[in-house]
């Protein structure tokens, strides 16, 4: 084990929300926090701001005192580092840390749900990817995605598709192209009781706004035809994203976030049997992630 590190930090970044978890040199988690979305499409400062906040909270609730950042290796996982503009500027403002590491949320969801080992996972939240992990023949390790193209074109299945949907039914309602239902109704209230309010929230919404809509989907779906089919839309599309990445059903698999979670009963029934617990989460993957890139450059030496 590499030990030239006082701490070592795990960052799941996404458009809802951050979570940190804090190791010692030996792995061991000794806190975690919650904070602000980091997602790098919000912006490079937003991130770094909210990711370096909720760091801090993590070592207030654990009781730690706070180490120089150059004492410290971070990997992070986050939404939208797939856009290497904005991966590269995040790695530029880097405010100090000796060792960092940044890959998608995505990635670090599939290192953490099988422990590093080969496997699939679709991540299900504000937005939503799928990700394999498998050993070629030979025995190079291969990785592969589907979906993750981000607001407002991708992310099927996600938070933010489902308020999207939700709104233009909501949109056919007000203007009298269909009867309003339970689903409309509420999306309405929530969004705002007249035409010109409503026109103002959708001006100024955006991936996070959309994605506050989906419990609101759920919510409806036993007394609203429209709101299920929308769920059922959303099984569908994540057994598109998984037929894709393994059509043989090779591998193990894991329905990831808490949306994903939330759309297991609307999965195909293959599927539903298939799926498996995740055996550890984001912040466990980005630990993964930067301690093995630490154990290789050492190997390496």
């Amino acid at each position: 084990m590499v030990t030239t590190f006082k701490y070592f930090i795990g960052v799941d970044g996404g458009g809802s929300g951050t979570r940190v978890i804090v190791a010692g040199p030996d792995m061991r988690p000794l806190a975690h926090a919650e904070g602000a979305p980091s997602a790098l499409g919000q912006g490079i400062e937003k991130a770094w701001r909210s990711i370096l906040d909720t760091l801090a909270q993590a070592f207030a609730n654990g009781k730690i005192a706070a180490p120089m950042l150059s004492e410290c290796a971070i990997g992070l996982g986050l939404s939208g580092a797939n856009n290497i503009l904005w991966k590269n500027e995040f790695y530029f403002r880097n405010p100090g840390f000796k060792k960092i590491i940044i890959d998608t949320d995505g990635f670090t969801t599939l290192l953490g749900a099988h422990l590093g080992s080969p496997g699939v996972i679709v991540a299900v939240g504000t937005g939503s990817v799928g990700m394999l992990l498998k050993k070629s023949k030979d025995q190079t390790i291969e990785r592969q995605n589907v979906s993750g193209w981000g607001f407002p074109s991708g992310d099927e299945a996600s938070g933010a598709w489902l308020g999207q949907r939700a709104c233009a039914l909501t949109e056919k309602a007000i203007d009298g192209r269909r009867l309003h239902s339970p689903l409309t109704i509420a999306v309405q209230n929530f969004c705002g009781n007249t035409p010109d309010s409503f026109l103002a929230w959708l001006g100024e919404a955006q991936q996070n706004a959309f994605a506050k809509l989906a419990p609101l989907v759920f919510q409806n779906a036993d007394t609203d035809q429209e709101a299920l089919l929308l769920l059922t839309k959303a099984g569908l599309e994540i057994a598109e994203m998984v037929k894709t990445l393994d059509p043989n059903s090779e591998l193990p698999l894991s329905i990831c976030g808490r949306l994903g979670e939330a759309l297991i009963p609307f999965l195909p029934n293959d599927l539903k049997i298939r799926n498996q617990k995740a055996k550890g989460d984001s912040t466990l993957g980005a630990l993964y992630l930067v301690n093995q890139s630490i154990t290789s450059a050492h190997q390496k030496k």
